[in-house]
């Protein structure tokens, strides 16, 4: 990029156009109002406003005054050297061909991403993709976790005889959650060891089980509380259904193009699939 701060634009490189004019003048300024001009070609404030909207993110900081007239320059030094050129280059052709097309389809795209998305269209689509999902089931559990079984029968006959659950594992649970009363939170099924979460299963809120052995140890576990895991809310992915809708409309556009569409497409083979990457095809 030739985008300079520093500024070295001379009248000898170009002039502003008497429309480019402080005070009123400015409400009338359009895209195709010339800014300056190079031995007769055009620079105009529609080039300059594309290009701006285009600089890097370091670029977009700088003061408008600074960017204006480093997009002038900028623009001006590329016409003066483009001036130069005699003969037009076949890969210059090519690449404007391919930006032509790029940015003609980028402007359909952007009809569909820009379009507002009916509401019902967006609640039709939450409910067709939540309608078989059964809610997982969550379980809120303590434990109380030591070495032997002989500790673990002790500790669970204090439970029955009223002990409280949340003291009990402070005082007695080797395990890393006996400091906050033996509390593991909220977990679902496959996230705790089988003979554990076996236990948890037979229980009922609030009961407590018989001891139960793993690779940890021993542990009398209560069953804190259960609930169904939230399903995400309409709101919560309202962007992704939008995008999914405007998809399926972008893809639903090109499907109708395609059937109506004289397409000739190259047959398997015949052409050598190596060929992409020779530049020489696009030297004259």
């Amino acid at each position: 990029m030739l985008f300079r701060t520093k500024l070295l634009a001379s009248a000898a490189l170009f002039t502003f156009t008497a429309s480019f004019a402080y005070g009123d003048a400015h409400t009338d300024m359009t895209a195709e109002t010339v800014v300056a001009s190079v031995n007769g070609s055009d620079i105009t404030l529609g080039q300059l406003v594309m290009l701006r909207s285009q600089l890097p993110e370091q670029y977009q900081q700088l003061a408008d005054d600074v960017v204006f007239n480093g997009l002038i320059e900028q623009l001006v030094n590329q016409q003066l050297l483009g001036d130069t050129l005699e003969v037009e280059p076949k890969r210059v052709g090519i690449a404007i061909a391919n930006e032509v097309r790029s940015l003609r389809a980028g402007e359909v795209v952007n009809t569909f991403t820009s379009a507002p998305v009916d509401e019902a269209d967006l609640q039709a689509t939450y409910d067709a993709r939540f309608a078989d999902i059964v809610p997982e089931a969550e379980y809120n559990a303590s434990h109380i976790l030591v070495e032997t079984e002989e500790e673990a029968i002790e500790i669970g006959t204090m439970i029955d005889d009223g002990a409280d659950f949340a003291e009990t594992a402070v005082e007695k649970s080797t395990g890393p959650s006996g400091p906050s009363g033996g509390d593991l939170g909220w977990f679902g099924l496959g996230m705790m060891v089988p003979a554990f979460e076996e236990a948890v299963l037979t229980l009922d809120a609030g009961e407590v089980s018989a001891p139960v052995q793993t690779q940890f140890g021993w542990h009398i576990v209560k069953l804190n509380e259960t609930r169904e895991t939230p399903l995400p809310t309409l709101d919560g992915l309202r962007v992704e259904l939008t995008t999914g809708i405007q998809q399926q409309g972008l893809d639903a556009l090109i499907t109708t193009l395609t059937e109506t569409a004289d397409i000739t497409l190259p047959e398997e083979g015949q052409f050598d699939y190596t060929l992409i990457q020779n530049l020489e095809l696009l030297e004259d």
